[in-house]
């Protein structure tokens, strides 16, 4: 089964959501995945970014991100959703910010509810600078909600920093993954294991796929057959290098495809 390449939003922040699906197809990638700003977000938004991939015919994959934090439900996360389904999205991303594990657990069920309304995966992502910070937190959320529409997201970068080992990741269910992200790094956390450390390699510090020392080709071979990769190329030395979008991405794309082609793969 050929595998979905996808460009995650992350790899252009500073560019809007249409500009972001452009630049993935001239950059090559297959698919693309979008970013919801609440307060920029409109109905012309919406139907913007749903004729820019019918334009370039890319697949639309993941809307990000639904950040749970403390207190009453957030109407935007609803919003998001509905927004996701509208441009032909299939997965979103969500991440805890709420102390209170219960709490999120409860939270992120009512999510799934939405999901299973409108269509598409809420896949947890776990990430040492968030409440949900390791696998197996992760996966005794997705456990207790037991909800089909429930799922695992992994990044190789929060995977390695989180500690979980590939045995752990084999012993995951494979019908917990709908997609992953995909990306490089060096195999330790540059400097000490601090909080601002780990938040600056997750939005500055990531490598194209072959260019670190995280083991992808692992993770490849435990990941399903023919499973969609969003290709999350947060990165400072990319955004200065390639001030264009559609050049930024056309890199990150030669890169990975390089890697996956490559005998190490």
């Amino acid at each position: 089964m050929q595998r979905l390449i996808s460009l995650a939003s992350g790899t252009l922040p500073e560019f809007d959501p249409v500009a972001v699906v452009h630049a993935a197809a001239e950059g090559g990638f297959g698919g693309c995945g979008i970013w919801f700003d609440a307060e920029s977000w409109t109905q012309k938004t919406t139907s913007a970014v749903a004729q820019a991939f019918a334009q370039t015919g890319l697949t639309p994959l993941e809307i990000e991100v639904i950040a749970v934090e403390p207190g009453a439900a957030n109407p935007d996360h609803e919003r998001l959703l509905e927004s996701g389904a509208a441009i032909g999205a299939t997965e979103c991303i969500v991440v805890s910010a709420d102390p209170d594990l219960g709490a999120f657990t409860a939270r992120f069920a009512e999510i799934c509810e939405i999901g299973e309304r409108v269509g598409i995966n809420i896949c947890l992502e776990f990430l040492p600078i968030y409440q949900v910070s390791d696998l197996p937190t992760a996966l005794g959320v997705l456990e207790q909600v037991a909800h089909s529409r429930g799922r695992l997201l992994l990044d190789p970068v929060h995977v390695a920093r989180a500690g979980a080992t590939l045995d752990e990741l084999r012993a995951v269910p494979q019908a917990l993954l709908s997609f992953a992200q995909f990306c490089d790094a060096p195999a330790d956390l540059p400097g000490e294991r601090t909080f601002e450390n780990l938040l600056n390699e997750a939005v500055d510090g990531r490598l194209n796929p072959g260019r670190g020392a995280l083991p992808l080709a692992e993770l490849l071979d435990i990941l399903p057959q023919g499973l969609p990769l969003s290709l999350e190329m947060r990165s400072k030395a990319l955004r200065d290098t390639f001030a264009d979008p559609a050049q930024r991405a056309r890199n990150v794309y030669d890169d990975t495809m390089s890697f996956l082609q490559s005998g190490s793969r």
